[in-house]
């Protein structure tokens, strides 16, 4: 009999369980990733609205001169290669608009989306999300084939695209959050995150290569990519475990121990472990009370609606609020996102300012920030995992961003090679604190201990946490379109304050972990030293005893001899 080819031996060393699981990482990965890709044009496509018309190649310009000249008003003008309404001095408040009009929605859309998306299939809210998503973004482009020049036809389209836009995130999370653990939660979701470096890459490239030509593709292809993933969603895409028979995480290291992997007996020791395993990497933000017994005011209220049939009530708004840990983090989302949506948004701009680049070279240029994103979010996740210090980790690379935005507006005036380097390091500082806070930060606080076992409140507190944070992504760019024509020094002095704002809203957290880590120190040493008295003890004991055994086997000799006698 022949031994089994490589391949299929490699193949079947994983379970079952394994194989959904790295299905599901795949899938949500390529679905965020659409998402993204559909977000991405509007940044590369703001270069060819309103262009330098002097710039323009001659055969272009000769062409438009000739209408010019055969008394066609339209091409009479200086700006006359700009898209109306696009074209008038006031562009930058306008483009401004567009990004605040799609932000704002999103941010406030955010707030109903995970409440409804704990109460409702997430295959297909997600679906309904993506399709209408890919709808909305391909009618953006189409006002170019239809020579639409209304500015209330693109705030439309911005708006919508941002309502739907909601149904993306929570429900991915809550996916992922169903099917692992919190073993390397941070790692797994550091590298998993990377779908949002990745879509503004592809959406890059994709409206970059035609944003010249034809910019009204620059939105219909994301449009019908979107839409397709939306269909495979749709097809695919499983929710929870069970739905196909598998353990969910915490039945799998229930399982292992029931199976006495660790050599665990006793159903106590088995409760422990688990017990341990669940808070092993939220503990540590608490400290006090929030470590031990949950008090009155840190209990959740959830509502009574099991609708969906599974036995366990939702979580309400206020009540997911409660749980430790979220305020904190969702505000400093709030800042943390304001810079990380500045650069998606203005940063070709930027770029085409500074470099003297047209629109196709400063999107491609500005891919290089999201390459660092995806270094950043990794790095960011494995070291959280590594530290167990979500907080900390988060701080340190936010102390660090400041200065290297301020470094970055510097060297970007000195060429293009200064600027590829700083671009990836800004990227890596920025995205790294985004990153963590939306996927690991946000699966912890949605599985806290003080919910007791309910498993739906993780939609709700992602949305809490990315809905707040969508909030600054809203006035960031915004913000920048009304700072930029001051100067781009004064864009970026907004966005190194920003960032100081994120790091002093989790100085509370950040000594927390600290002082837990420090007791811990301290609670290990207390316990050597007792083990060290109990030892101490026990051969003072045992020599006693000795000394005592000895004493009576002689005392009894004497008196044997004395009775001989």
């Amino acid at each position: 009999m022949s031994p089994l080819p490589p391949g299929i031996r490699c193949f079947i060393s994983f379970s079952r369980e394994q194989w959904y699981r790295t299905f599901i990482l795949i899938l949500t990965f390529l679905l965020y990733t659409s998402f993204h890709l559909s977000r991405k044009p509007i940044s590369i496509v703001k270069g060819e609205l309103h262009k330098n018309c002097s710039r323009v190649k001659n055969i272009e310009q000769h062409h438009y001169t000739t209408l010019a000249s055969s008394g066609d008003e339209t091409f009479s003008n200086e700006s006359w290669c700009n898209w109306k309404p696009f074209d008038k001095s006031n562009y930058k408040q306008l483009l401004g608009a567009l990004d605040y009009s799609f932000l704002c929605a999103y941010a406030i859309g955010m707030y109903f989306s995970g409440i409804i998306g704990e109460r409702l299939p997430i295959r297909y809210y997600l679906t309904f999300g993506m399709l209408s998503s890919g709808f909305f973004t391909a009618l953006f482009g189409l006002g170019y084939f239809y020579n639409i020049h209304n500015l209330k036809f693109y705030l439309f389209a911005q708006i919508a695209n941002g309502f739907v836009q909601t149904t993306g995130w929570p429900s991915v999370i809550t996916c992922i959050g169903n099917w692992f653990g919190k073993g390397r939660r941070g790692l797994i979701m550091g590298i998993w995150n990377s779908h949002t470096s990745v879509g503004n890459i592809l959406g890059s490239l994709i409206a970059g290569y035609w944003v010249s030509s034809c910019w009204g593709l620059s939105f219909v292809v994301p449009g019908i990519i979107i839409a397709f993933m939306g269909i495979i969603c749709f097809l695919f895409l499983i929710e929870h475990p069970k739905d196909v028979k598998c353990y969910s995480p915490s039945n799998d290291m229930q399982k292992k121990y029931l199976n006495g992997m660790n050599g665990f007996k006793s159903n106590g020791h088995i409760l422990k472990a688990l017990q341990h395993e669940q808070n092993q990497d939220t503990q540590c933000l608490l400290s006090g009370k929030e470590n031990g017994l949950i008090p009155g005011t840190h209990i959740v209220v959830v509502n009574t609606d099991t609708s969906n049939g599974n036995g366990m009530s939702a979580i309400s708004f206020f009540g997911a609020l409660r749980i430790p840990g979220v305020i904190e983090f969702s505000l400093c989302l709030l800042f943390a996102k304001l810079v990380s949506y500045t650069f998606l948004f203005w940063l070709p701009l930027y770029i085409k300012n500074v470099e003297h680049l047209d629109a196709k070279g400063a999107g491609d240029l500005s891919t290089l920030f999201d390459v660092g994103g995806i270094f950043g979010g990794i790095l960011a996740g494995l070291i959280s995992d590594k530290l167990r210090k979500r907080a900390l980790t988060c701080g340190v690379m936010l102390l660090l961003a400041a200065p290297t935005l301020y470094i970055f507006s510097a060297v970007s005036q000195m060429g293009l090679g200064p600027t590829i380097a700083m671009l990836i390091i800004c990227g890596a500082l920025v995205n790294g604190p985004y990153a963590l806070i939306t996927t690991a930060v946000s699966a912890d606080l949605g599985t806290h201990k003080s919910l007791k076992g309910n498993a739906k409140a993780l939609s709700t507190v992602t949305a809490i946490i990315d809905g707040t944070g969508s909030v600054g992504a809203a006035l960031g760019p915004l913000l920048a379109g009304l700072l930029a024509p001051s100067g781009w020094n004064n864009v970026f002095y907004m966005l190194m304050t920003a960032d100081a704002c994120a790091l002093l809203l989790l100085i509370r957290l950040i000594l927390k972990e600290l002082h837990f880590n420090c007791v811990k120190q301290e609670d290990s040493a207390q316990k050597t030293r007792r083990w060290k008295v109990v030892c101490i003890c026990l051969l003072v004991s045992f020599s006693v005893n000795i000394r005592k055994a000895g004493r009576s086997k002689i005392v009894k000799a004497l008196q044997n001899r004395t009775k001989e006698h």
